[in-house]
């Protein structure tokens, strides 16, 4: 199985609805992890946003991972 594959599999189905604050939130971390230079500093960034999208995920998918944020930041580097 290819890892594009995988990730896919364990995305939500359902459109991911986060209030505006927690939106906001996540760009700004998303453009502070682009701009760190260090791994763990970086890490810790992705660690925060992993925290808050469980949050509002509920019970809906615990499969979320630190490398699915960091795949987030990435495909969504362009869009911001």
């Amino acid at each position: 199985m290819r890892p594009a594959e995988a990730y896919l599999r364990i995305m939500p189905i359902k459109p991911l609805q986060l209030p505006p604050a927690v939106a906001r939130a996540f760009v700004k971390d998303m453009r502070a992890f682009f701009a760190e230079s260090h791994a763990i500093k970086r890490d810790e960034i992705a660690g925060r946003e992993l925290h808050a999208l469980r949050e509002h995920l509920g019970p809906r998918d615990k499969r979320l991972r630190l490398t699915n944020v960091h795949e987030l930041f990435l495909a969504m580097k362009d869009h911001t």
